[in-house]
């Protein structure tokens, strides 16, 4: 076939000089074929921007994702601006086409009351593995950590005067987060036996020590499969529990609180204030009271 040549020589550059793996030149590779099959053509300098377009709304009647159509005009876009630095082509088609918009799922989270009950049941284990795991629980929701902090923070995180947690997020950039009271006292009976993860006669610079991982400290799939079972005891399903979900919680219930967004924006870490105002678009019982009772048209009525 007689575009096979270029489509080759393009996916040998972003290998070559973009570093992309494997998975990702072969994603490629199916989506530019996709779409040549579309146009019925061998002529790569016959297609125009109409093409692409058309392939677009194809794709949408198709009933594929936003997610999905965005990834295949990206290899369409990358393939034709490979072209048009070649020499190949002497317009590109795909230089004004612009992604579509696709809606960022909002995030989910736990009620209080489920929070309450997840935390009821994990206080009420036996074992030193089940007790450390209801302090992680604790932990993470008091705090909204991501899993990855919560379970590599270092042996000296916590000040215990100040009642403050420090944590090493993304990018190696560390930062402060306020620790709740009862948090504070879980994590003191934790390390009345957290010797028990360490190996004899050592010495661990993790919080949150073990015997038998690679890494020295207990793995972010460790946890997520006791929160799993913590969840089931708790009468909440699987599906609708992870660590991420326990994150999500901590920032919606503090801006149902009237935290100011900014305060949450450093305590999650997040670098942008853009990635925290999705939390925004989840509206309270409180809030909606709020306007019904207090908005100046609340109480108005039409003569």
């Amino acid at each position: 076939m007689a575009i096979r040549y270029p489509v080759e020589s393009f996916l040998e550059m972003m290998a070559a000089e973009k570093g992309a793996a494997q998975n990702t030149i072969e994603a490629y590779r199916r989506d530019i074929e996709q779409f040549l099959e579309y146009c019925v053509t061998d002529n790569l300098k016959k297609i125009s921007e109409d093409d692409i377009s058309d392939f677009m709304q194809y794709l949408g009647k198709q009933q594929r994702s936003p997610k999905t159509v965005a990834r295949k005009l990206s290899a369409i876009r990358e393939f034709f601006k490979f072209l048009y630095t070649e020499k190949d082509i002497k317009e590109n088609p795909a230089a004004n086409l612009l992604t579509p918009k696709q809606q960022k799922p909002l995030p989910k989270f736990l009620t209080k009351e489920e929070i309450h009950s997840l935390i009821a049941v994990a206080r009420q284990g036996n074992s030193a593995s089940q007790r450390r795991v209801a302090v992680m629980l604790e932990l993470m929701y008091a705090c909204g950590l991501r899993v990855s902090e919560l379970v590599s923070l270092p042996e000296n995180c916590l000040n215990f005067d100040k009642r403050q947690l420090m944590v090493r997020g993304k990018g190696s950039k560390e930062r402060l987060i306020p620790v709740a009271a009862a948090a504070i006292e879980a994590v003191f009976d934790y390390l009345t036996y957290r010797d028990e993860f360490i190996k004899d006669g050592r010495r661990s610079i993790w919080f949150f020590p073990s015997k038998t991982s690679a890494s020295g400290h207990i793995t972010r799939d460790g946890f997520f499969k006791h929160l799993k079972e913590l969840g089931c005891l708790a009468g909440i399903s699987p599906a609708k529990l992870s660590p991420h979900v326990l994150r999500h919680s901590f920032a919606t219930h503090l801006l149902n609180s009237d935290v100011d967004l900014r305060a949450v924006q450093k305590m999650l870490g997040h670098e942008s204030i853009n990635t925290t105002e999705i939390y925004t678009h989840i509206i309270s019982d409180k809030l909606i009271k709020t306007v019904q009772n207090n908005h100046p048209l609340a109480h108005w009525r039409q003569k």
